[in-house]
């Protein structure tokens, strides 16, 4: 069955009128040497496929990858509410964005409202992600079609210090086949790009490394889940989405709430890198302290007498806690739900653990090993059979993304503590087969054949569901007795299995990526009359078809040939001048 995706139920392009006005209006604000991408219809525009797929609340575009922690300055850029374009750059340094990168944030922003006005996405809220993400892209070090000119990989995801996420693209996006890295100005991780991926720039790829593309699938990932970012609850859920930290949260917001106050272009490849991040020391060997979004001037630099020192940690000190690994005492089911999907399909639905201690609290910093187990193609996120995701601050771990394999069926998500042997947490999980609600013949063309004859046409059929192309869905024919009473018919037409014997039922047939079928050849036995072909999917589709047979012309009685009438033979004639027979006296 298709997914549910409430009110971002997506079927067809933006408006093209809609799309071309936005660009228009982007291509006139970009820098000199700045490509707007293209009004493409197809791609960009089109937020559908992957990207429409709903992200549970627990979930993270990032893994939780290390970012940028640096907080903007307490002066305001400019007016509230104002966006200054090139040549005009006023303002702190901090309040520029590069060109393409503020284009493909307006853009996604333009995109997005004409799909799910709901959502009340703002660019500006993009623009805070990508400053804590990337430094908006590196300073905006793009090309002209808004790719950055080397990828931007977060560090290895490998547990030491972060989550442990296992390949799950082969390296395809970050070049590490072991374990999986964040991507791009936006830091996708593959897993999560493999289903959020958009082509807003119209070049034929997904590439998380253009900002373009990046901006878009971000827009939408934190659109999901039907969420109204004019509502803080809604918008604070979104930002966790991305990164689960409370201190990321207060660093967007406080970015976020500084770009509305007022920003102005700067051309690609000058704007300002920040410098602090949240994996990297601060002050020698203190750790980074938790940073707010603050109400009040920080302390100059020049006055450190007004700072707290950190407390300074005395190296060798065994810690008063013991790991998490030995803390714990069960798992249990962090609340998945139903595991069912379509194949080919992701699950709406996501494993999840919650992990407690012998108190029953939560144990955080947990390696929880979830692995895909039993006869399926079902994968994470593309590729992978199992990964390792770490338990947050309520002891919670959630998988990534289960994509449907085209094998229907049961198997099981195995959830364990990795290097314990505690009892696992088991989900059962059913993949079934492909849907159609509506088949329909492709042509009026009568079907018609003489007895004993092949069908001068074949069948075309076209199954749909919902309204759209159901590709790949299994379909059966069958020569049916009627239509009140379809049992399979003994006698009139029939298809050829391989060795030539006649068969009336057939199954296995699939509709290819159009949702069209053809049929194979049908062939007349010795009876004419009329006869109903009825093919059914699943999904209740159905279509009942008339054949024709016609009998054969009768053969022509052949006309007798008349018997000659035989000519008599003459008698012969006397002979002129013979002697007369002289009577005998």
């Amino acid at each position: 069955m298709a997914a549910q995706f409430g009110r971002r139920l997506r079927r067809g392009a933006t408006s093209g009128a809609v799309v071309a006005a936005a660009v228009a209006a982007l291509a006139a604000s970009q820098g000199p040497g700045v490509a707007p991408p293209p009004a493409d219809h197809a791609s960009g525009d089109r937020p559908v496929g992957a990207g429409d797929t709903t992200t549970p609340p627990d979930g993270s575009a990032t893994g939780d990858s290390p970012y940028y922690t640096d907080l903007p300055p307490l002066n305001t850029p400019n007016k509230p509410g104002t966006s200054i374009q090139l040549p005009i750059v006023t303002g702190p340094a901090e309040a520029g964005i590069p060109a393409s990168v503020l284009a493909a944030y307006k853009r996604a922003e333009q995109s997005i409202r004409t799909t799910d006005a709901a959502c009340h996405l703002p660019w500006q809220l993009l623009a805070g992600i990508g400053k804590v993400e990337s430094g908006q892209a590196r300073g905006g070090r793009v090309d002209a079609n808004g790719t950055t000119f080397s990828p931007i990989l977060g560090p290895v995801l490998n547990g030491a210090g972060f989550a442990n996420i296992s390949d799950t693209d082969n390296g395809a996006f970050d070049g590490d086949a072991t374990h999986d890295r964040a991507v791009g100005p936006m830091q996708f991780i593959p897993s999560t790009w493999a289903t959020w991926g958009q082509d807003a720039n119209g070049d034929g790829r997904k590439d998380p490394n253009n900002i373009y593309d990046a901006a878009q699938a971000a827009g939408l990932y934190l659109c999901a889940n039907n969420r109204d970012l004019a509502v803080k609850a809604d918008l604070d859920r979104a930002i966790l989405s991305y990164n689960r930290s409370t201190e990321y949260l207060h660093t967007v917001l406080s970015w976020f709430e500084y770009y509305k106050r007022g920003t102005h272009q700067v051309p690609d490849g000058t704007g300002q890198l920040p410098r602090d991040r949240s994996d990297t020391p601060r002050g020698g060997n203190s750790p980074r302290p938790t940073q707010t979004v603050p109400t009040t001037p920080s302390p100059s630099p020049s006055n450190p007498s007004t700072s707290k020192p950190s407390t300074p940690v005395t190296p060798g000190t065994p810690s008063t806690k013991p790991p998490a690994s030995a803390q714990v005492v069960r798992i249990k089911d962090g609340g998945t739900g139903t595991l069912t999907a379509t194949a080919g399909d992701v699950f709406a639905a996501r494993p999840a653990i919650v992990a407690l201690d012998s108190a029953g609290k939560p144990v955080a910093n947990l390696r929880i090993r979830f692995e895909i187990v039993g006869s399926t193609d079902a994968n994470f996120g593309g590729l992978a059979k199992s990964v390792t995701v770490t338990t947050g601050s309520a002891g919670k771990a959630v998988a990534p993304l289960v994509r449907a394999g085209e094998q229907t069926g049961t198997f099981k998500v195995l959830a364990t503590v990795a290097g314990r042997t505690l009892a696992p947490v088991e989900f059962k999980a059913t993949v079934t087969e492909r849907q159609a609600d509506t088949l329909v013949r492709g042509d009026d063309t009568p079907l018609t054949a003489t007895a004993g004859e092949q069908f001068a046409d074949r069948v075309l059929v076209k199954a749909t569901l919902d309204g759209a192309a159901a590709s790949s869905v299994g379909l059966t024919a069958t020569m049916i007795t009627s239509a009140e009473d379809p049992r399979t018919r003994t006698d009139g037409p029939y298809f050829k299995a391989a060795n030539g014997d006649p068969v009336r039922t057939l199954t296995g047939l699939k509709t290819d990526a159009n949702g069209v079928l053809t049929l194979p050849d049908i062939y007349a036995d010795g009876q004419a009359g009329t006869f109903l072909l009825r093919l059914t999917a699943p999904g209740g589709g159905t279509v009942t078809i008339e054949l024709k047979v016609t009998a054969p012309a009768p053969e022509p009685t052949p006309t007798p040939t008349p018997t000659p009438t035989p000519t008599p033979t003459p008698s012969p004639s006397p002979s002129t001048g013979s002697p007369e027979a002289t009577p005998t006296p």
